[in-house]
């Protein structure tokens, strides 16, 4: 029921490339197969660090023997997980549980190869929905989320104080970029993050993007126009290092650690890195130009059931799902990678047991899917045009106007 769709999984599969690694970091290799007969279910996830002794390994295995069954887990690199799931679902091969990186599942549900909640009848009411809305495409949802992870400021209040910054006068961008003014008059730096060029560095712009009100669907507008000045400016009156132009958000967090930095722009993902760098530091949602919590993007990865020739399977594949993905796994699960819980109930037992997941549970809340709007597989083309701009625009060799302008005109060509 795949194999007719050959051409657009190859297609799918040039797409996802560029996609990977704007918010989750996994490496490793495996091996996965077809759905064994009897009672044998295959999962592939992209964590192939969690050997057979990690707690998620051992839920894995845990989920199986609840629904009666043995649960085979081979654990990918992100971006080869993804190409070894468009080849399955071509060779009509796919494994019985499926979990990826959230901006790939309108690739995979658009080459056919995932089921949707209504058929394969996974509860998604609980979730919440701008999580939610990463695996939605056409009206149709294709998997639980298993927790997200996004984007904030990371502070250091010593810096801050020593310029005489109030960090509760930081509000928009204006006060902001007077707060960068005072660190740096003070002989101190201001801002670091990423804008590579590559997904991280769109993966980092998106809050200011959107922040500005700009959408993706028109990369050219006034508004993006702001956010893209915001940035260069910054680097002009050295507020930022010229390193951000090359910087990943793991060389930026270093830029950060080096407690050196005002501000620094980087994910839930680092709590356990700043604590260990000594920093007494605090979490400031990213603010949007009038005010507010900005729009970050949603990482994290979603539960899926791929398409199965035997249809039978997908009962006890559900009965897996929604063990890995109940209230007691999630908080098990997401403390371990750091992510925010999907749902109200657990994110309640997150903060809880761990006070300082507090500003992130915030920051998820006001997050937004990077293929939301129905963008779906148009999304890397977009995003690759974007991060180009941004790197024209830093580099000096074109206005934020002007290099919004050919982005705006590159996507459209390759959106039709």
């Amino acid at each position: 029921m795949i194999a007719h769709k050959r051409a657009r999984i190859i297609g799918a599969a040039v797409l996802a490339a560029a996609v990977i690694g704007g918010a989750t970091a996994c490496s490793g290799s495996g091996s996965g197969s077809t759905s064994s007969a009897g009672g044998t279910y295959t999962f592939w996830d992209p964590y192939p660090q969690f050997d057979a002794s990690a707690d998620w390994t051992k839920l894995v295995e845990q989920c199986g023997t609840q629904a009666g069954v043995t649960l085979k887990r081979t654990g990918y690199d992100t971006s080869d997980l993804t190409n070894k799931a468009l080849l399955a679902g071509q060779q009509g091969s796919s494994p019985d549980l499926l979990l990826v990186d959230n901006p790939v599942v309108s690739t995979l549900a658009d080459a056919g190869i995932l089921t949707s909640t209504s058929e394969n009848k996974l509860d998604t009411s609980a979730i919440q929905k701008n999580i939610l809305a990463a695996g939605q495409v056409d009206g149709k949802t294709y998997g639980v989320p298993i927790g997200a992870n996004t984007l904030a400021l990371y502070y250091n209040k010593t810096v801050l104080s020593a310029a005489g910054v109030d960090i509760a006068s930081v509000k928009d961008w204006p006060s902001l970029t007077a707060a960068l003014a005072k660190v740096t008059a003070a002989g101190k730096k201001g801002i670091t993050f990423s804008a590579i060029g590559t997904e991280e560095g769109s993966f980092q712009f998106l809050p200011w993007f959107w922040g500005s009100g700009a959408d993706l669907k028109h990369l050219d507008s006034s508004k993006a126009t702001q956010a893209l000045s915001l940035w260069t400016d910054w680097l002009k009156k050295g507020y930022a290092p010229n390193s951000v132009i090359n910087n990943t958000q793991t060389t930026s967090w270093q830029e950060f650690a080096t407690g050196d930095y005002a501000f620094g722009e980087n994910g839930t993902w680092q709590l356990g890195n700043v604590k260990k760098a000594g920093i007494d530091y605090g979490i400031l949602t990213i603010p949007g130009i009038d005010g507010g919590a900005a729009p970050a993007p949603t990482g994290g990865e979603f539960m899926t059931i791929p398409v199965q020739k035997d249809t039978a399977r997908y009962a006890t594949s559900k009965k897996i799902a929604e063990c890995l993905t109940s209230t007691k796994s999630f908080v098990k699960t997401d403390t371990t990678l750091s992510y925010i819980a999907p749902t109200e109930a657990a994110q309640t037992e997150q903060v809880a047991a761990n006070a300082d997941l507090k500003p992130w549970v915030d920051a998820v809340a006001a997050a937004k899917g990077r293929t939301s709007d129905n963008l779906g597989t148009n999304y890397p083309k977009i995003s690759q045009q974007l991060w180009g701009a941004v790197q024209n625009a830093l580099s000096g060799s074109q206005t934020p106007e002007a290099a919004l302008k050919a982005a705006q005109s590159a996507a459209a060509a390759a959106t039709k």
